[in-house]
């Protein structure tokens, strides 16, 4: 480790002999490793210079693949925190619902996923205010792909009652359901949009809770400004 990190100081390469010394290796251990991580892909050699290889390259990408999660992990936390309520964040790509990141804990859990939420879009907030940002034809694309079933008996009826319901969704208003995809549960969720892609985030809490939904989302938007950010980096994971 010792080795790669001192290689990745050197953008234009460095000898065996530079590398031992600047490590403290003996002369033989180091070329023994570079020869190891040479054949491992880990480093390259051209001229008797060492550069990392491929495998290291790729080592780094997922590190910081991994960061910007973590950057999106946090600050559903905070807002998790801040409102006493489970967060959820989502994106529409490639003609599917990416459920990108869940923040709950054992006092506020989120809503169990008893039935697919990519098959399921129709009946809870979350594909609601996914689906009612694309245009008519990306809906009906999805709804026939995905077409529309009972989940609970408060799930909407048919495709042509949803899209209905998702023209009347007015830009950038919560969209909220009531007990649609799990019987006892109420959900909010806001459109976002980043870029050219669809995204919301949302909040569910128990039906006996119901009152503090709509108050709940209004904190939601109101912390919308500190976090799309971190959102936005999600669209590169």
């Amino acid at each position: 480790m010792r080795l790669l990190e001192c290689v990745a100081e050197h953008a234009y390469g460095a000898p065996a002999k530079q590398l031992a010394r600047e490590t403290g290796l003996a002369l033989p251990t180091a070329y023994h490793l570079l020869r190891t991580l040479v054949h491992e892909n880990y480093l390259r050699r051209e001229k008797g210079l060492f550069f990392l290889g491929e495998a290291a390259e790729r080592l780094a990408g997922s590190g910081a693949e991994q960061k910007r999660r973590g950057a999106v992990v946090d600050a559903l936390a905070r807002c998790r925190d801040a409102i006493g309520v489970p967060v959820y964040y989502a994106l529409y790509r490639d003609g599917e619902i990416d459920i990108m990141c869940v923040s709950d804990s054992p006092d506020i859990p989120a809503v169990e996923e008893w039935a697919d939420f990519r098959e399921t879009g129709h009946a809870h907030a979350i594909g609601q205010c996914l689906l009612s940002q694309l245009d008519e034809e990306a809906r009906r694309d999805h709804l026939d792909r995905y077409p529309v079933q009972a989940v609970t008996p408060y799930t909407v009826r048919d495709g042509h009652s949803l899209l209905k319901r998702l023209e009347r969704v007015r830009r950038m208003a919560p969209v909220t359901e009531r007990q649609e995809y799990a019987l006892g549960t109420v959900c909010a969720a806001i459109p976002i949009t980043i870029g050219t892609v669809a995204a919301t985030m949302a909040i569910s809490l128990p039906s006996n809770q119901a009152e503090r939904l709509l108050p709940a989302v209004q904190r939601l938007q109101n912390e919308m400004g500190r976090l799309l950010g971190s959102l936005a980096i999600s669209i590169s994971i």
